[in-house]
């Protein structure tokens, strides 16, 4: 230990700086592996990888809610806010987010492409180098921007569509998840505590959303019989939410950026509040209708995961089952706001995800508790920055969370207003489609694809009533498409 410079320490844990470059390290003539575990490198990487996952599921959850018409561009949305937000990411967006100088608002350039990200001690903690937190965020970015965009969903355009997710990521989620989680950040200076993503996900998500309905204007038939419709695929709902509860692990789990007992917590805490939202809004459900719903436990399920995402690694397990309650109930009251607002929120995104969020943040200047933050071993150089909330005395945490919440939905709802309202004017990018379209169904007027394929069942059909049933050949489409077969001759 004697060749280590004591004038570099790192600051989020009082241990001493790596040996790392601050341009992320030489690695021509050192290995910069050797400096951080195997395990902390391992369980972030499968953490991005859960992540990743969630973001079809995103998809396959909106395309469940919505008419079978516009199913299809609800997961190319999803998948398309994937590339694009990773291009942004990687472009600058890192680098306002998280870079190691930037303000209390947003960052700057100095991390431009991604230069210097090797292996130096990441912004958020010295378990882990910027290269694997920058991948690892990005899923973050990505994921939040696929919540924000189902807004558009029945009604909306898909090229705005695609120039708004690099425009609201620039503008607004790099700006939040700076001041969150950035140690320069305003609300992380104050004492704001928010372990996954409260605000910089689902608060700023939801409002997005909330904005983005009530610039796109209702959907036609909006208040009549048309739009009274059933979920057209509970499978897909079904599926969605599997995919968001498994990579849910990764999100709240891999935000303690190692393989620690503060890890395990937020995982058993996360589970544990799905469990009781999904039981929760099941209940709620059933005392109207009598009828075991499954939309609705799934539906309970997102929302106990919203809820305990920004108090994952901060609250006790029998606190979780608070949040799955509170955050269950919360959210199944929620989807009646928009009626009262008169915002035509299809998909209920607002009340999912940022009444959950708000939920949340409050719920976690209740239940923070300082021998859950502290698992990981973090703050044992200092414990007297060890989070705290009402179960510790920390009155004041309250006021944090309601000012980092208000600010998070202000800016988020506000910002993203501003930003379609602009986009709205320009030639190209008006954001809603023709009542044509919107009568033909999304996936025909701008995909040109359908999630089924009734066209063809229904020639092939009519087919088999004139001529009787067609044999199989080997190559399916020369069976039902007698030109593909010509042309193939």
């Amino acid at each position: 230990m004697d060749d280590i410079d004591p004038n570099h320490l790192n600051y989020a844990v009082l241990v001493p700086f790596n040996g790392t470059s601050p341009f992320g390290g030489n690695s021509v003539t050192e290995n910069l592996n050797i400096w951080y575990e195997s395990g902390n490198y391992a369980w972030v990487m499968i953490s991005t990888a859960l992540v990743l996952l969630m973001i079809p599921g995103v998809g396959f959850f909106y395309s469940g809610l919505a008419r079978r018409k516009s199913a299809l561009s609800l997961i190319w949305l999803s998948m398309m806010a994937t590339a694009v937000v990773s291009f942004q990411w990687f472009f600058w967006g890192y680098s306002l987010a998280f870079s190691h100088t930037g303000g209390k608002f947003i960052g700057n350039l100095d991390n431009f492409g991604f230069k210097g990200l090797l292996g130096y001690p990441s912004v958020a903690s010295s378990k882990v180098p910027d290269l694997l937190f920058a991948v690892y965020q990005g899923m973050f970015s990505s994921i939040t921007v696929a919540l924000a965009i189902g807004a558009a969903a029945e009604r909306g355009r898909m090229l705005p569509c695609v120039v708004f997710m690099f425009v609201w990521a620039t503008l607004i989620y790099d700006p939040i998840a700076c001041w969150t989680w950035n140690p320069s950040g305003w609300s992380l200076k104050m004492g704001g505590l928010d372990f996954a993503g409260g605000t910089p996900v689902h608060i700023s998500s939801g409002s997005a959303a909330l904005a983005y309905s009530l610039m796109l204007g209702k959907r036609r038939g909006h208040g009549t019989h048309e739009l009274n419709y059933r979920p057209h695929n509970v499978t897909h709902i079904v599926l969605g939410t599997v995919f968001l509860w498994v990579g849910w692990f990764g999100f709240n789990g891999g935000s303690a950026l190692g393989a620690n007992l503060r890890a395990v917590m937020a995982c058993v805490v996360t589970n544990l509040a799905a469990s009781v939202g999904g039981i929760t809004w099941c209940l709620l459900d059933y005392r109207l209708e009598q009828k075991w719903s499954t939309v609705g436990f799934c539906s309970g399920v997102i929302a106990g995961l919203v809820a305990i995402t920004p108090g994952s690694g901060f609250v006790p397990p029998w606190a979780a089952v608070i949040y799955g309650v509170v955050g269950g109930a919360a959210c199944n009251y929620a989807t009646k706001l928009k009626f009262v607002i008169g915002v035509d929120d299809a998909l209920d995104i607002f009340a999912e995800h940022g009444v959950g969020g708000i939920v949340g943040n409050i719920l976690t200047a209740f239940f923070a508790a300082d021998y859950i933050a502290n698992l990981d071993g973090s703050y044992l150089g200092d414990p007297s920055k060890i989070p705290r909330g009402w179960v510790n005395g920390n009155y004041k945490q309250l006021g944090y969370q309601v000012a980092d919440s208000v600010a998070g939905f202000a800016y988020s709802f506000g910002g993203t207003c501003i930003i379609l309202f602009v986009m709205n004017l320009i030639p190209g990018l008006s954001l809603r489609a023709t009542e044509e379209a919107e009568i033909l169904g999304i996936d025909d007027a701008e995909l040109g694809e359908f999630a089924y394929d009734y066209v063809e069942l229904t020639r092939e059909v009519i087919s088999e009533d004139e001529t009787g049933p067609k044999l199989s050949s080997d190559n399916g489409a020369s069976a039902q498409r007698p030109d593909i077969a010509e042309k193939a001759t």
